[in-house]
């Protein structure tokens, strides 16, 4: 028998909560109600009341009654639920969890889920689920759905939605498909861009006939910051950094910019790495205007991306500043790290032929990683091209030579 979680608020949403609960038992499973609630009477009696829920937090719920606030309150449900999910997962108590609410319940059960580890069935039904829904989901592999109409009562489509929401989170639960059942010999992180995509197939490829798995990561923020927390989860254990345009992007603050430890959690874990300077020559830029050059680039070599995705050759002095940050970032980095660079081009963008080739600024690229790359690592330069199929089956064996060591 699987188990869910409902995280709901029970003094506004018992009856829909509760509908769920009768839901998941009709088809064969149990649910455990965690209420997330504090100023209102509950509805329902919880399986994991908000007193437990606010203690877990650091506080008590008669405290956090005096003068109620929601940023008086919300740092401890949020913590407190956090705590208590977590715990109930890792001992095996709960299969799954499927959370309820508006933009407050949203943002409240947004990091909650989050903290959850990757395939654990999470799934979250919200009125705000039309919007912008990356505050919520972060980089965690939560379903979001749409409640369409507001959470507020039982009728003849309230039911529907809040039955289908409950039976996704138990039919996630009946899968017997586990993420560290990998019978390979090891699972290797890969970033990739667009720019690059031919070396990255022609890689897995690769490490698939060594024994290897790869999951490969979009490189535009979301997706490198999801392979550091796949490092930290043990899912992955090796790196092939292949892509490094979320460096070059957060260096400047725009597009694809990765989060504060992007780049450098295989350094801290001591996993084996092999990263190549992948599209960071050039940054991917946002503009509201289509196809109009933002001020202060127009001196620079350009290319589009799309009609508002605008893309310039970083400068000498601009490709300084990303090899400095990182240089920062590998400082943790020991000679289980190789930093290669291709010479004749970073990504498609820069190789001969490509619209930002300009071979004197690779040139001055390598020497601004030469002065800012740690002594701890390993460097070698090939003259090759990213994509050449000879520079990735070095960067591959490399990688391999590392592991099996």
């Amino acid at each position: 028998m699987k188990t869910i979680a409902i995280i709901a608020t029970l003094d506004t949403k018992a009856d829909e909560a509760d509908f769920m609960r009768q839901e998941i038992e009709t088809l064969g499973g149990k649910a455990l109600i965690v209420d997330i609630g504090v100023v209102g009477q509950p509805g329902i009696e919880a399986d994991v009341t908000r007193e437990q829920v606010v203690e877990a937090g650091g506080s008590t719920l008669a405290d956090l009654l005096e003068h109620p606030t929601r940023e008086k309150c919300n740092p401890f449900v949020v913590t407190g639920a956090t705590k208590l999910l977590v715990e109930l997962q890792k001992e095996g108590k709960i299969d799954g969890a499927v959370s309820l609410g508006g933009t407050q319940g949203t943002s409240t059960c947004g990091p909650i889920l989050q903290a959850l580890p990757y395939g654990f069935p999470k799934v979250m039904l919200s009125t705000a689920a039309a919007g912008d829904t990356s505050p919520f989901v972060g980089i965690k592999d939560i379903t979001m759905m749409f409640a369409v109409s507001d959470i507020l009562g039982l009728n003849v489509f309230s039911r529907k939605i809040l039955a289908n929401a409950a039976a996704a989170a138990w039919g996630m639960a009946q899968s017997q498909q586990c993420i560290t059942q990998s019978t390979a010999k090891g699972v290797i992180g890969m970033s990739n861009l667009g720019v690059l995509t031919k070396g990255a197939m022609h890689a897995i490829e690769l490490f698939e006939k060594a024994g290897y798995e790869v999951i490969t990561f979009h490189a535009i923020g979301a997706g490198g910051d999801a392979m550091e927390q796949m490092m930290r989860e043990g899912i992955i254990t090796a790196v092939f950094d292949y892509a490094m345009g979320e460096i070059a992007d957060g260096t400047f603050g725009v597009l694809r910019a990765g989060g504060p430890d992007r780049l450098t959690t295989a350094g801290k874990l001591g996993l084996p790495q092999v990263i190549v300077p992948g599209g960071s020559e050039h940054l991917g830029i946002l503009v509201k205007e289509p196809n109009k050059i933002p001020e202060g680039w127009e001196d620079h070599l350009i290319t589009w991306h799309s009609p508002v995705i605008f893309v310039p050759r970083l400068n000498a002095e601009e490709q300084d500043k990303v090899a400095k940050n990182i240089g920062d970032k590998l400082a943790h980095s020991t000679k289980d790290t190789v930093f290669l660079m291709p010479l004749k081009g970073v990504s498609s963008y820069s190789a001969e032929g490509g619209e930002l080739y300009k071979p004197e600024l690779d040139g001055a690229y390598w020497d601004s990683l030469q002065k800012h790359l740690p002594d701890s690592i390993q460097k070698e330069a090939l003259d090759l091209t990213a994509e050449d199929p000879a520079f990735v089956e070095h960067a591959v064996q490399t990688l391999i030579n590392l592991i099996e060591k």
